[in-house]
């Protein structure tokens, strides 16, 4: 059989990189392949083994079946030949005339003849000749069976045949014995034992060579070329030798080991490729962080502008009026502290925001804890405040007796919360041209150990596309030029420090108008 070797070149995998292992050590997973089981029987053990015992389960009752077979005829032969013999007996009494003894005595012990005996027309012992225990044998059995051609027997020489034979006036019975042929059968037994063993192990050898050469010598190729393969290998080799179904199978290993190598080297350029863009996205990551302390700054800039802002304006407010001079000594003295009240906050803003600047631990280290505010006076400061602010001349700005509730927040970090709230409620009440506009601030008790402060108006309301995001930085509602969107952020913020809460009622919707809800914890 002319075995043809296809060779197969893959040069599907790209030169190895800075960043692709060497071709040894590129399969896919990274592992080794397992090993072939060591103990496990062969192909061949196992065709050979099955085919040792169908052999012996057909041979043996073939044995067995041949032996008797044998044996049977070599018994029917050689009782055949015992009647020939019986009656050339009876010729050899009956040609004697009177010397029927001495005839007798000649044929005993030859042809197998143990003993005979002849009897008369009377059925009496003429003569006899043999044994006395085969005489007296052939005596009962010439009286039990009368003339019966032949009967088997069975005495101390073995098996026998009485063969019984007229002789003219007088019956021979002669006793053959037919086991003296039995040694016969033994070597056709063994013989035919010998053919069946040497057959059978000639069909065993040529099974295996058959098995090794058709089957098993063509599948060990192809696994020694797929263990090349999975070991890095980029060349394959097949040999197209043994059944078509083996060839197949062969067909099928190629087109698996191309498309495998084809794939891996795919798969390193996807890793190189992997690695040049979580490069690219680590110097991006650089970069965002840049910009976003970039725009951290800005954040930080804008909410210092807007929080400072707010006090600007009523100071500007305050100094209007007091330039107008229509104010009796009393007001402007009340002016002149608002308007340093104000100015000691925006101070309190500047300083937080270097406090914020300095490295941690460092900030506040020299600063006491504030002491806790007084609801009710921060809300009167609150609305003398916004009172002389001119967009509030039209809208009336209420406040309920809170009494004696206090919170543990400092007094001007309260008052920058409920400014906050106040201004972007009678700002949103102008801007819906509300007639009469108002705003309602109130406090009271809830609960264990905390206060509720509500800033209540009857403006237009949170629209629902921002009424989830109100509180995150620079979201706003008023036009372009008018608010940067802080202002509810830096309240959160401050709330939140002090363990507090602030959010919008959304029990107001569907009545109009907001109602922003702040509730922090009394002081222990």
């Amino acid at each position: 059989m002319i075995e043809v070797i296809e060779v197969i070149e893959v040069n599907a995998s790209p030169a190895p990189t800075a960043h692709a292992p060497p071709a040894a050590s590129t399969r896919l997973g990274g592992e080794r392949p397992p090993r072939r089981p060591r103990v496990q029987s062969g192909l061949r053990l196992q065709i050979v083994l099955a085919l040792a015992g169908l052999m012996i389960l057909a041979f043996v009752p073939l044995f067995f079946a041949v032996a008797s077979l044998t044996r049977a005829t070599i018994l029917g032969a050689r009782e055949q030949a015992a009647r020939l013999v019986g009656r050339a007996v009876a010729a050899h009494v009956a040609g004697a005339g009177p010397a029927v003894s001495d005839a007798l005595a000649r044929q005993v012990g030859t042809g197998g003849v143990d003993s005979a005996c002849a009897f008369g027309a009377d059925e009496a012992a003429v003569a006899c000749e043999g044994s006395p225990a085969d005489v007296a044998a052939i005596r009962a059995a010439s009286r039990a069976f009368g003339t019966s051609s032949a009967e088997r027997v069975h005495g101390a020489t073995g098996h026998a045949l009485l063969v019984f034979a007229p002789a003219g006036a007088m019956t021979v019975v002669a006793r053959v014995n037919v086991d003296a042929a039995a040694d016969r059968g033994p070597p056709l037994v063994r013989l035919v034992a010998l053919y069946m063993i040497v057959f059978a192990l000639a069909l065993l050898v040529f099974a295996y060579f058959a098995l090794t050469r058709l089957i098993v010598r063509p599948v060990e190729h192809l696994v020694d070329a797929a263990d090349r393969v999975a070991n890095g290998a980029r060349t394959l080799r097949v040999r197209r030798s043994g059944a078509r179904e083996l060839a197949e199978l062969g067909a099928s290993v190629q087109a698996m080991a191309e498309k495998l190598i084809s794939e891996e080297a795919t798969l390193l350029l996807k890793v190189e490729e992997l690695t040049d863009t979580t490069k690219r996205l680590t110097d991006t990551r650089a970069q965002l962080v840049r910009s976003e302390r970039m725009a951290s700054v800005g954040h930080l800039a804008a909410g210092l502008a807007h929080e400072i802002g707010n006090p600007i304006a009523a100071l500007m407010g305050m100094e209007d009026l007091l330039l107008e001079g229509d104010l009796d000594p009393d007001a402007q003295r009340d002016f002149l502290r608002r308007m340093r009240q104000e100015t000691d906050r925006i101070h309190l803003v500047v300083r937080d925001l270097l406090d914020f600047a300095r490295p941690e631990g460092t900030a506040s280290a020299d600063r006491e804890t504030p002491a806790p505010a007084n609801v009710g006076a921060v809300i009167d400061d609150v609305v003398a405040l916004v009172r002389p602010q001119k967009h509030f001349r039209e809208v009336h700005v209420e406040a309920e007796p809170a009494g004696a509730l206090e919170v543990a927040l400092a007094a001007s970090k309260l008052t920058q919360v409920l400014l906050n709230l106040v201004l972007n409620a009678g700002a949103a009440v102008v801007a819906a041209k509300r007639e009469p506009g108002r705003v309602l601030v109130r406090a009271r008790a809830q609960g264990a150990g905390h206060v509720r402060i509500e800033v209540e108006d009857n403006g237009p309301g949170v629209s629902p596309e921002v009424r989830d995001r109100i509180f995150e930085p620079f979201v706003t509602t008023k036009p372009v030029g008018e608010g940067t969107g802080l202002g509810l952020a830096v309240c959160r913020g401050l709330v939140e420090s002090a363990g507090g809460e602030i959010g919008l009622d959304a029990s107001r919707e569907g009545e109009g108008g907001a109602r922003f809800y702040v509730v922090l914890p009394a002081p222990v």
